[in-house]
């Protein structure tokens, strides 16, 4: 008869321990919860009315976000700075650009900054007829081993382009297995305009505090919305004195959890 020693080696790897060291290890590198950031950077131009960049930067360090969605953002030209590799440099953070207008003296449109990874991006054309050229900049971003899609837009000014830009960005958010983020300046004015109650069907209604103008703020023109909407767990504005000098909007901050 064999006997059974039942002493355990201290270093022995006992049925379970393993997956527990994995489950240990995934939690150790959970990046939730994770602030999300969106600005209309109005060009970086000041109530002032002076270029200055370095306003921007020093308004995303106080906020410390883990993703920025910009809009407005200056993109590089003959006759433009490349406000976007200010900011990316700046920070440290990846980038990634979205133009919506192009020319050679100047590109122009949205952009991402993002503490993780982009490890791919889209740019979604949202232009509406004859209007100012508009569009939305789709980003994936691995946030430690967990994928976030990151949709940051700036919406057109008449009540039909929204509408149909509403639509079309509803179209492409079937990742079923990525949760998304909406982000951006939707530029409407009135709280039950039907861009606005298409948005609230699709995903929840959500907190919308005001953020433009920046002196004193009586309009929520700057959003956001989660899929799924229970990751949403806060919206808040930022009102430093520098947040209200360096743009006519203030930046919007969100902070969402697994």
């Amino acid at each position: 008869m064999i006997e059974l020693d039942e002493t355990i080696d201290s270093q022995a790897v006992l049925p379970g321990d393993a997956d527990d060291r994995a489950l240990r290890r995934s939690e150790a590198r959970r990046p939730w919860p994770l602030k999300i950031v969106t600005y209309n950077i109005h060009g970086a131009v000041g109530r002032d009315r002076q270029l200055a960049p370095a306003r921007i930067a020093a308004v995303l360090e106080e906020i410390d976000a883990d993703v920025v969605a910009l809009q407005e953002v200056p993109l590089g030209g003959s006759d433009a700075p490349n406000v976007l590799a200010y900011l990316a440099e700046a920070t440290g953070f990846h980038s990634v650009a979205g133009v919506t207008m192009s020319s050679p003296q100047r590109l122009y449109g949205n952009a991402v900054l993002s503490r993780h990874p982009i490890v791919a991006s889209r740019a979604i054309d949202l232009s509406f007829g004859t209007r100012e050229p508009r569009g939305a900049l789709d980003a994936d971003i691995d946030c430690d081993g967990h994928l976030l899609r990151v949709v940051a837009t700036h919406l057109g000014l008449s009540a039909a382009e929204r509408r149909r830009q509403v639509e079309q960005l509803l179209e492409s958010f079937e990742t079923p297995a990525m949760p998304v983020v909406l982000v951006g300046d939707l530029n409407e004015w009135f709280l039950w305009g039907r861009a606005l109650r298409r948005l609230v069907a699709h995903f929840k209604r959500v907190p919308a505090p005001l953020t433009f103008p920046s002196r004193l703020p009586v309009f929520a023109l700057d959003r956001v919305w989660v899929s799924p909407a229970k990751r949403l767990v806060r919206v808040s504005v930022h009102k430093t004195r520098a947040a209200r000098i360096a743009s006519d909007h203030l930046p919007l901050v969100a902070q969402i959890d697994a």
